[in-house]
């Protein structure tokens, strides 16, 4: 069972930025692609941006093109997001989440979710 927690969430400024970490433990993590989705208040979960096995492969959602960066550290379990230039509208609870097997953007292919980490950017 694969187990992970997201951190660095918090309450910053239009503008500003942040760094969203996520630790992975008890399995497979370098194997798989790794996504990060969002949850705005009284939306559904969408997907922000993604990362392959090897971390040669990006995606990300349109909206956040161009102000966020994701990476990930496999001797290490972890995958980050970089949020900058960060908008109201970037608001929501982050998750990451573990792949299935090949990279996609679609919440369903994903099987093992953290529980969230809060981002609210007032105007």
């Amino acid at each position: 069972q694969v187990h992970m927690v997201e951190s660095g969430g918090g309450l910053v400024q239009a503008g500003g930025s942040l760094r969203l970490s996520c630790a992975a433990s008890g399995g497979t993590f370098s194997g798989y692609a790794m996504g990060w989705f969002r949850q705005p208040p009284g939306k559904e979960r969408e997907f922000v941006a993604l990362v392959n096995w090897s971390g040669s492969v990006t995606e990300y959602a349109d909206s956040v093109k161009g102000r966020f960066t994701i990476s990930r550290d496999n001797a290490g379990n972890s995958v980050y997001l970089q949020m900058n230039s960060l908008k109201p509208e970037d608001t929501a609870v982050y998750y990451c989440a573990r792949a299935r097997g090949r990279y996609s953007q679609q919440l369903h292919n994903y099987d093992f979710w953290g529980q969230g980490t809060q981002v609210t950017v007032s105007s």
